[in-house]
């Protein structure tokens, strides 16, 4: 006796009645186009962000054992991966890295924020209770670290903004020129602020979106990101405040 069998209208297929189980749905939306899909990327790429912060504060304080030892380390970053990779090759692989990230994470951050939007155009009356100020306020430290970094690469990479003489192969003068005038020290400290609301925030949430975060490591995660949107912000805030001190000169 041939088993009887139901055709879906929507997708054209049959299902087995005698098994009892509803035909299993034909995907209809890419990885991409699914908010935990955009979700893993905003995640796995302020991951790749965040490392970038750790090893670059940590240049960043080869500032305060002198000149010669910053500069060699700016000379470093261009020749690394010698003699395998080609001269300026290794700086440029992690610079599209970190382009790519950048970019990525901004596209998912916005496309998500107006599906919020679209989902509930109307706000709520009550802030949601528990909500951090880190929290409230991811939106606008997205756009001040975007147009901070296209200050910063104007000012220290390209020399384009850069105030004084930019010279090329000598970053610490151009970090002292830089840190010399009142803006510089304001933009930077106002940046580096928003770093550190943005880790804080970003790593425990990217945490919960790659499935790392449960109730037992709750209060592991948060102090974790606290503690390094704190080192991070500390270590980036010291320079400028060095260099306004007479620290480094």
């Amino acid at each position: 006796m041939a088993l009887a069998t139901k055709t879906d209208r929507r997708s054209g297929r049959k299902s087995d009645r005698s098994s009892g189980r509803p035909p299993s749905p034909m995907p209809t939306r890419g990885f991409w186009a699914s908010t935990i899909g955009k979700k893993t990327v905003m995640a796995v790429s302020g991951l790749i962000m965040l490392a970038y912060l750790v090893a670059h504060v940590a240049g960043n304080l080869k500032v305060f054992f002198g000149p010669e030892e910053f500069n060699a380390y700016g000379h470093w970053l261009r020749v690394m991966g010698a003699p395998v990779l080609h001269h300026h090759w290794g700086l440029w692989i992690a610079r599209i890295v970190l382009l790519a990230s950048v970019v990525a994470h901004a596209v998912s951050a916005y496309q998500l924020s107006r599906r919020d939007i679209k989902a509930r155009p109307t706000p709520y009356v009550h802030r949601r209770k528990g909500a951090s100020y880190a929290t409230r306020t991811m939106r606008w430290g997205g756009v001040i670290l975007a147009l901070f970094i296209v200050w910063h690469v104007l000012d220290l990479t390209t020399g384009t903004v850069h105030p004084g003489g930019f010279e090329e192969g000598k970053p610490y003068q151009n970090v002292v020129d830089t840190f010399s005038t009142w803006y510089g020290n304001v933009i930077y400290i106002v940046a580096m602020l928003a770093v550190g609301l943005h880790v804080r925030h970003g790593f425990w949430s990217a945490a919960q979106t790659l499935g790392v975060g449960n109730a037992r490591r709750e209060r592991l995660l948060k102090a974790t990101a606290n503690t390094l949107a704190l080192v991070l912000t500390a270590g980036f805030v010291s320079v400028p405040v060095a260099v306004m001190t007479g620290v480094v000169s």
